[in-house]
């Protein structure tokens, strides 16, 4: 059993990591920091047990993912009110304006490979994880990796920052 990380180290170790998958999500705004935000809270509620678990970022990176989703349902069945003015957001985790094209152009793709993306490319999760996490198949999600890597090398002057190997595995 692994030796329990201190909960202020993990923010520091896996803060942007979370922040990126809610960015991901929802886009550079207060609901992605929301989102981080109760990733964190829900991990201090329990983090006697988490912080033994062996994998602490892919537990926080699967809670952000979900807590990210459940603010789309939730913004979903609501109205916008116009007459709220947008909190400043933090600069923390945001992406470099040279990834700006990168963020959108995934924001463009087919939810299945956008998650793809996010997940193991953006928050390091291994294909395995990733399918446990959205409930397909190990080969379903190198298939979405794959076809979502695909996509974005098509698209007009995008440069990713990051390599790909052919398997679509990052290196």
């Amino acid at each position: 059993m692994p030796t329990p990380l201190p909960f202020e180290t993990a923010i520091d170790a896996h803060g942007a990591t979370v922040l990126r998958v809610c960015r991901a999500v929802l886009g550079g705004h207060a609901d992605a920091e929301d989102a981080w935000a109760e990733t964190f809270v829900s991990a201090l509620a329990d983090w006697d047990r988490i912080a033994r678990i062996e994998n602490v970022r892919g537990w926080l990176v699967t809670v952000a993912h979900r807590k990210a989703i459940d603010v789309l349902r939730t913004k979903s069945r609501q109205g916008l009110s116009l007459d709220l003015v947008p909190e400043s957001p933090t600069t923390r985790g945001r992406p470099e304006a040279t990834h700006l094209d990168l963020y959108r152009a995934i924001a463009a793709l087919p939810p299945g490979q956008r998650t793809a993306i996010t997940l193991h490319y953006l928050a390091g999760l291994p294909y395995a994880d990733m399918a446990a996490e959205t409930g397909i198949s190990p080969a379903a999600a190198r298939r979405a990796g794959a076809d979502g890597i695909r996509a974005l090398r098509a698209s007009a002057s995008l440069t990713l920052p990051f390599p790909i190997d052919p398997d679509g595995e990052s290196a």
